[in-house]
C-alpha cells in the first residue's frame, strides 16, 4: 500500500482536508492512503501576521488552499504569477528549480508539493533579506 506517512509527536496537531487532529500522549504513525488528500502539519503553518515577504506571501496563499480557505481554482493563476514574478528575482539555479518545482506542481494541483518546494525557498530569502539590511 503506498501513500503518505505522518509520524506525529505527542501533542502534535495536524490539519488534514480542513479537520484539526492532534495526536494523544505518545508518538504515532499515520498512513495516509486517500490520494489528493490536503494536509498541513500545524507546526509548519504560516501566520497571517507572518506573511511579510515575498517568499512568505506565496506560501501563505498555497498554504490557504490546503486549508480550504481558498477554491484551488481561483488561487492557481495568483499562485503561477506570484511564482513567476519569485523567478525574475531569484535567478541561481538552485532557486529556478525549486520555483520550477512550484509551478509544476501548482499545474498538477498538487498543491502541498508546491508549498514544499517553495518553503525550500525561505531559508534563501531570510539570508538576502538579512545581507540587504547589514
Amino acid at each position: 500500500m503506498t501513500g503518505l506517512i505522518l509520524k506525529l509527536s505527542p501533542k502534535e496537531r495536524v490539519l488534514i482536508n480542513g479537520a484539526v487532529i492532534e495526536n494523544g500522549d505518545r508518538r504515532s504513525r499515520l498512513s495516509i492512503v486517500t490520494p489528493n488528500v490536503n494536509i498541513l502539519r500545524l507546526r509548519d503553518a504560516i501566520h497571517p501576521e507572518e506573511a511579510n515577504t515575498p517568499v512568505r506571501r506565496v506560501c501563505y496563499a498555497a498554504q490557504l488552499v490546503l486549508t480550504g480557505d481558498v477554491d484551488p481554482e481561483e488561487a492557481r493563476h495568483q499562485l503561477l504569477r506570484r511564482i513567476e514574478e519569485l523567478s525574475q528575482i531569484l535567478t541561481d539555479p538552485d532557486s529556478r528549480n525549486l520555483l520550477s518545482q512550484a509551478t509544476e506542481a501548482v499545474l498538477q494541483g498538487q498543491y502541498y508539493q508546491c508549498l514544499k518546494a517553495l518553503r525550500g525557498l525561505l531559508p534563501r530569502e531570510d539570508r538576502l533579506l538579512a545581507a540587504r539590511l547589514s
